[in-house]
C-alpha cells in the first residue's frame, strides 16, 4: 500500500520484518513440537530461540540468489547457528510456515479493523440520537418522496454497520487456522501433534483438512466482507456527497481551518474525503474478486495465489482501516442544516404530502382510485405550474367537503412521519 493511505497499526503489521517474525514463530514453536516428541533435542530449540535473528536485508539479497523467499528465510536464520540449524524447517514445506502465519497476520489486522469499527458504530449512534427528530426530506430514484429523518438516516448506517461487525468477527474466525500438515496434507513427515502445538501457540485452530496449503475460500470469505464493509462506507459517502450538493446542503463533510477546496476556485467546499470513501471503497471490491480467482487451484495447490495476496490482502485490510478512520471523523464532525432541510421539504409545494391526503380520502369514503386520481390531478398541477399543493386542493370543492376546516391542513404536518421513530430506534436498540 503506498503511503498516503497506509495507518501507522497497519503499516507496522504488514512490513516484512514483521512477516518474517511471525513465519520465526511458526519455525520455533514447530521445533518446540518436534521436541516435545523427542524428535529434536531441547537444547537444540534453546539454540535455535537464542540464536535466529531476522535481518531483512539479507533474506532479501539471499532470495535474488535463490528465488525463493523461504529458503532465502532459513538460510539467512542458518547463518547465525551451529549444528541447531539443521533442525530449523524440520520436517515443514513452506507454505505451513507461510500460510500459518499469514492467518495469524490476518487475525491480527482483523483485531485492528474490528476497534476501528466499534468505534464507528458508537458514533453513529450518537449522532443518530442527537437528529433523531430533525426533518429531512426522504427521497426515492432522486425525487422528493415523504419526509423522514436526518437520526433515521444514521440509525439506518448504524444498523448495517452492525452487521458488517458480524461479518467481520464471522471472517475472523474462518481464518483463525494454520495447517502443519507437510507437501499435500497428509501429515506424512510431520506429526499432527506439531500442528496443533504450533496453532495452539499462535492463537489458532488446526484447519480440519489441507493440501500444502490453506484452502483460499476462507481468504476469499476476509476479502468479501471487507469489500461490503466497504461498500457501506461508500453507501454513507454517497449519501454525504448528494446532500451536500449546493442545491441541497443539508450536510456537509467537515471543513476545517486552513482546509482548501480548490485552487482555482477559493469559495469550494468539496466532499473529497467521501469521495476518496468511494473511490477506495471500488479497490477493496477489485480486490475481493481476485480472492475468489483464487480459490480453484490446481490439485494439492500452484501458486497462482501467492503473487496476489502479497498485494491485496496487505492492500485491503489497510485500506478498509484507513477509510474507517476517515469515515469516523467525518461523521463525528458532519455539519447538519436543519434550516436547510426545512426549506428543501417546502421547495416542492407541499407535493411530499400527497400520500396523506390520499389516505384520508380514502378514510373519507372513497375509492381507492378515485381518491388517488383526485389527488393526482392537482399534483400535477402543482409540479407544471409551481402553484402551492395544499393552496389547489382547497379549490376543489369535493376535497373540502371531505377534509373541511383544519383537517386538510394537518395532511401537511412533517410530525406525522415521526410518530414512529422511537419505535424504530427501540427495535434497533438505540
Amino acid at each position: 500500500m503506498i503511503e498516503r493511505y497506509q495507518t501507522a497499526e497497519m503499516k507496522q503489521l504488514w512490513d516484512l520484518e514483521a512477516k518474517f517474525k511471525k513465519w520465526l514463530d511458526v519455525e520455533i514453536y514447530a521445533s518446540e513440537a518436534f521436541s516435545e516428541l523427542g524428535e529434536v533435542p531441547k537444547e537444540a530449540v534453546s539454540k535455535i530461540r537464542e540464536n535466529a535473528k531476522i535481518d531483512v536485508s539479507r533474506i532479501l539479497e539471499i532470495e535474488e540468489e535463490t528465488r525463493h523467499d523461504v529458503v532465502a528465510f532459513t538460510r539467512s536464520l542458518s547463518e547465525n547457528m551451529g549444528s541447531e540449524k539443521k533442525y530449523v524447517h524440520y520436517g515443514l514445506t513452506s507454505s505451513d510456515v507461510v500460510d500459518t502465519a499469514l492467518a495469524a497476520l490476518i487475525k491480527d489486522a482483523l483485531s485492528i479493523i474490528q476497534d476501528e469499527l466499534d468505534q464507528l458504530i458508537e458514533v453513529l449512534k450518537d449522532k443518530a440520537n442527537e437528529y433523531k427528530y430533525t426533518p429531512i426530506i426522504g427521497r426515492t430514484h432522486g425525487v422528493h418522496a415523504e419526509p423522514t429523518s436526518l437520526g433515521l438516516k444514521l440509525a439506518l448506517f448504524y444498523d448495517e454497520m452492525t452487521r458488517n461487525k458480524k461479518r467481520l468477527e464471522q471472517a475472523k474466525d474462518s481464518i483463525s487456522v494454520g495447517k502443519i500438515s507437510g507437501a499435500v496434507g497428509t501429515f506424512a513427515n510431520v506429526p499432527p501433534f506439531v500442528e496443533e502445538f504450533v496453532c495452539e501457540k499462535m492463537g489458532l485452530k488446526p484447519a480440519l483438512t489441507s493440501t500444502q496449503i490453506l484452502q483460499r475460500d476462507r481468504h476469499a470469505e476476509v476479502m468479501s466482507t471487507l469489500a461490503i464493509l466497504g461498500g457501506t462506507m461508500d453507501k454513507i459517502a454517497t449519501e454525504i456527497r448528494n446532500l451536500q450538493k449546493s442545491e441541497v446542503r443539508e450536510v456537509e463533510e467537515p471543513f476545517y481551518k486552513g482546509q482548501k477546496g480548490s485552487s482555482a476556485m477559493p469559495h469550494k467546499r468539496n466532499p473529497v474525503n467521501c469521495e476518496k470513501i468511494s473511490g477506495l471503497s471500488r479497490v477493496l471490491r477489485s480486490n475481493a474478486v481476485t480472492a475468489f480467482e483464487n480459490q480453484p487451484l490446481w490439485h494439492e495447490r500452484d501458486i497462482s495465489h501467492s503473487s496476489v495476496e502479497r498485494i491485496t490482502i496487505p492492500d485491503s485490510t489497510t485500506l478498509t482501516h484507513y477509510l474507517l478512520k476517515i469515515l469516523k471523523r467525518i461523521i463525528t464532525d458532519l455539519h447538519v442544516y436543519p434550516e436547510n432541510m426545512k426549506e428543501n421539504i417546502n421547495k416542492t409545494y407541499g407535493l411530499v404530502f400527497s400520500q396523506r391526503v390520499l389516505l384520508r380520502l380514502i378514510d373519507k369514503g372513497l375509492s381507492r382510485e378515485e381518491a388517488y386520481d383526485l389527488v393526482q390531478k392537482h399534483a400535477m398541477k402543482s409540479w407544471e405550474n409551481g402553484k402551492n399543493f395544499k393552496d389547489l386542493l382547497k379549490t376543489d370543492d369535493k376535497i373540502l367537503e371531505l377534509l373541511p376546516g383544519d383537517e386538510l391542513d394537518q395532511c401537511f404536518d412533517t410530525d406525522w412521519y415521526m410518530k414512529n421513530i422511537d419505535y424504530i430506534f427501540k427495535r434497533l436498540g438505540i
